[in-house]
C-alpha cells in the first residue's frame, strides 16, 4: 500500500496519510508522495478543496518517522531507496509537502481522526479549517528529543493562539486535548468519530459550491496580508478585488441571485 492514499471525487481531492501502523509518521515516501499531491491539485482546475485525514483509529499523524526521516536529515544514515534519494535531490519537496512556503491558495479541511502531534500538528496549521474527533490531542513533542519543531510551528503557532499559550505547548512538549485546542481556537469543531468526514465532506462541499476564484483569492488576500501593516493590506486586498470583479463568475453571481436560480460558476 502507499504510504499516501489520493484521490478525487467531484470538486474534492481526498489526501489520506497511510501507514496506520506507526501512527501515520511522516516518512520520505510520504513525504514524496504529498508534495506531488499537492502539486496536482493545484493545477487541477476541477479540484475546489481538499480534505486530509489519517488511516486507522488511532492517529492523525505522530509526526516525523524519527527511525527513518531523522536520521536521514541529521546524516546519522545515508540514502537507501528512491524515495529517500527524491526527497533529498528536491529540498523545496518537503515545503512543498507540508505546506509551507509553497504558494497554494484552494482551502484544507484537515480531519484529525487521533492524537496529532510533533509533524501531525505543525501539518494541521497549514491547513485552513480543522475538524477534530473528541478523543484527539495535540502537541508538539520535538524539544523532548533536542531539536525543534522547524516545520512551520515556530512562525504559525503563535500567530494562531495566544502567545503563552502557543509558548507553553512549545517549550514543555506538553499535549493538550481536543477541547483545549478548541478553546485556543487551533480547530473549528470538536466531533464524534462517526460524523468526523461527514462534517469535513460539509464544509467541504459549501465551500465547493462557491465561486472558485474568489474562494482562493480570499485564502491569498488573507495569507499575502498577513503581518503587514494595514495600508499595505488595503492595497493587496483592492489589488486582489479588482482581479475578482473582473471574471466571470462575478458577473455570474449577482445573476442568478437575481433569477432565483443555482449559479454556474467557471472558476474564471
Amino acid at each position: 500500500m502507499p504510504a499516501l492514499i489520493f484521490e478525487t471525487r467531484g470538486h474534492i481531492a481526498y489526501l489520506t496519510l497511510n501507514r496506520p501502523e506507526v501512527h501515520n509518521a511522516l516518512n520520505p515516501e510520504m513525504l514524496v508522495q504529498m508534495s506531488e499531491a499537492w502539486h496536482e491539485v493545484a493545477r487541477n482546475d476541477a479540484v475546489r478543496v481538499a480534505i486530509v485525514t489519517g488511516a486507522g483509529d488511532k492517529a492523525f499523524s505522530a509526526g516525523a518517522d524519527l527511525g527513518r526521516l531523522i536520521p536521514l536529515f541529521s546524516r546519522a544514515r545515508q540514502p537507501e531507496d528512491d524515495w529517500d534519494r527524491k526527497l533529498l535531490g528536491n529540498p523545496a519537496g518537503m515545503d512543498a509537502a507540508l505546506l509551507r512556503g509553497f504558494e497554494f491558495y484552494k482551502p484544507v479541511i484537515s480531519a484529525i481522526n487521533g492524537f496529532c502531534i510533533a509533524g501531525g500538528m505543525e501539518f494541521i496549521q497549514a491547513t485552513d479549517l480543522r475538524v477534530a474527533v473528541d478523543s484527539a490531542s495535540f502537541g508538539l513533542q520535538e524539544v523532548k528529543w533536542a531539536i525543534i519543531p522547524g516545520a512551520g510551528s515556530l512562525a504559525r503557532l503563535p500567530r494562531q493562539m495566544p502567545y503563552c499559550k502557543a509558548m507553553e505547548i512549545l517549550l514543555t512538549g506538553n499535549r493538550i486535548d481536543a477541547a483545549e485546542a478548541y478553546r485556543l481556537g487551533l480547530i473549528n469543531y470538536v466531533v464524534s468519530r462517526d460524523q468526523l468526514m461527514p462534517k469535513a465532506e460539509e464544509l467541504a462541499a459549501r465551500i465547493a459550491e462557491n465561486g472558485p476564484f474568489a474562494v482562493r483569492k480570499i485564502k491569498e488576500a488573507v495569507i499575502k496580508c498577513s503581518g503587514v501593516p494595514l495600508a499595505e493590506a488595503f492595497k493587496i486586498e483592492n489589488a486582489i478585488s479588482r482581479e475578482v470583479m473582473l471574471t466571470e463568475d462575478a458577473k455570474e453571481g449577482p445573476r442568478s441571485f437575481m433569477e432565483k436560480r443555482k449559479p454556474r460558476y467557471q472558476g474564471k
